[in-house]
C-alpha cells in the first residue's frame, strides 16, 4: 500500500501528531515533508522558553542515557508522534517504523500527490488574533543549523515544479484544443458504435 504524504505547513504540531497517531496505529504507512513549516500555537518567546526549560532536563548521574533533545524539526516532529502511541511495545514499535519525517520536500516524495489535515490546519483550528510561531524558526534558535540549505533547496524544488505546471498546462491545452476538431470528433463517434 502506497504511503500517506502530509505536507505539514501552516498546520498546528500537536493536532498533526495525533492524527498521524492514529494513522500509525491503524496500521497506514505515514510520510510527512516540510516539518520546518508546521507551527506551534502560542507566542514564540514563550515557546522557546519552554523548549529551553526541556533543555534542562537530564539523567543526573550519566548525561548519556537521555533524556535526548532533538534540534531539527523532523525530529521535534517524530518525538511528538511517539509520545502519542506505546512506542515500548510491539504494536507500537511497528507502528513508529511506518513513520518517516523530513525537513523540506525530498527526491522520491516531491513528484508524489500530499495531502493536509484539515483538523489540524492552523487557519482552520486556531482563532485569527491568537498567537503562534514556526517550529523551523524554534529549532533555528536553539540549535539547528540547517535553515538556510533547506530553505535553499526548497526554493529550487518549487521553480522546478512551477516549470513542470506550466508544461502539464500546456500539453493539457494541446490535447484539448485536438479532441474538439472536427475530424477527431467524426472518428470518435465511428469508434463509439464499436464500444470504445
Amino acid at each position: 500500500m502506497a504511503p500517506i504524504v502530509i505536507d505539514a505547513r501552516a498546520h498546528l504540531l500537536g493536532r498533526l501528531a495525533s492524527v498521524v497517531a492514529q494513522e500509525l496505529l491503524a496500521g497506514n504507512e505515514v510520510v510527512i515533508v516540510r516539518c520546518e513549516a508546521i507551527n506551534i500555537s502560542g507566542d514564540f518567546q514563550v515557546n522557546k522558553w519552554k523548549y529551553l526549560q526541556f533543555l534542562r532536563k537530564r539523567t543526573n548521574t550519566n548525561h548519556k542515557k537521555g533524556p535526548f533533545h532533538f534540534r531539527a524539526p523532523s525530529k521535534i516532529m517524530f518525538r511528538t508522534i511517539r509520545g502519542m502511541v506505546p512506542h515500548k511495545t510491539s504494536r507500537g514499535k511497528a507502528a513508529m517504523d511506518h513513520l518517516k519525517c523530513f525537513e523540506g520536500c525530498p527526491a522520491p516524495y516531491d513528484t508524489v500527490k500530499r495531502v493536509v489535515v484539515p483538523a489540524a490546519l492552523r487557519t482552520l483550528r486556531l482563532k485569527p488574533h491568537r498567537k503562534y510561531c514556526s517550529l523551523g524558526r524554534l529549532s533555528s534558535e536553539v540549535g539547528w543549523k540547517y535553515a538556510d540549505v533547506v530553505e535553499k533547496l526548497e526554493a529550487k524544488r518549487c521553480e522546478k515544479s512551477a516549470a513542470f505546471y506550466e508544461s502539464k498546462k500546456a500539453k493539457a491545452a494541446v490535447v484539448a484544443k485536438a479532441a474538439a476538431a472536427p475530424e477527431v470528433a467524426a472518428i470518435s463517434a465511428q469508434l463509439a458504435t464499436f464500444g470504445y
